[in-house]
């Protein structure tokens, strides 16, 4: 009894806030971006959006090469958003600025970049609350698993894919995913 109380209390302050009752899809969360003011996901309307939480230090970090390459062959089509983060072993310690200076030079990355935010735990960005909670995403209850894990929403805003760290972003089953 002692253990499942305490481990209700743990998950209660490691759980993060559910989402407001305005948020009826994901066009309506606010999203802050890297280079101030704000990425507005329903600009991207009639287009796929891959969502991509990223990191400077990782072991998937040369990632951002097929990122950019993706972004550029579809662009008419796919729009990927990156969403720095410091969650897994502190690999994105920088400031936007580092960021940002990281990402264009080594990378040449002209996709849209949000904020460092949280994608896990209790200050989780509403928009990881949103892509890891089936009751409003529709698709699935999940979890961000590292650095680079992607989800792919389509001309709608429906949560339709996800794939692992791991991925290559030019692989076979993303490329297909985004063609479909």
């Amino acid at each position: 009894m002692r253990i499942s109380i305490l481990l209700c209390m743990f998950s209660y302050f490691l759980s993060p806030k559910p989402l407001d009752a305005q948020t009826k899809t994901v066009y309506d969360i606010n999203i802050e971006a890297l280079d101030g003011g704000s990425i507005n996901l329903a600009n991207f309307k009639g287009k796929k959006i891959l969502i991509v939480n990223t990191a400077s230090k990782c072991g998937y970090t040369p990632q951002y090469e097929g990122l950019e390459k993706l972004y550029e062959k579809y662009k008419g089509k796919l729009v990927i958003v990156g969403f720095p983060s410091n969650d897994f072993l502190f690999q994105e310690p920088g400031d936007a600025k580092k960021i940002r200076e990281f990402c264009t030079k080594n990378y040449g990355v002209t996709f849209p970049m949000a904020a460092k935010i949280e994608v896990k735990g209790k200050n989780m960005h509403p928009l990881y609350v949103w892509l890891t909670q089936k009751k409003y995403n529709a698709f699935s209850d999940n979890t961000v698993k590292w650095n680079f894990q992607k989800y792919l929403l389509d001309e709608k805003g429906n949560l339709v894919n996800m794939f692992a760290p791991g991925v290559d972003p030019m692989s076979d089953d993303i490329i297909n995913a985004i063609e479909k």
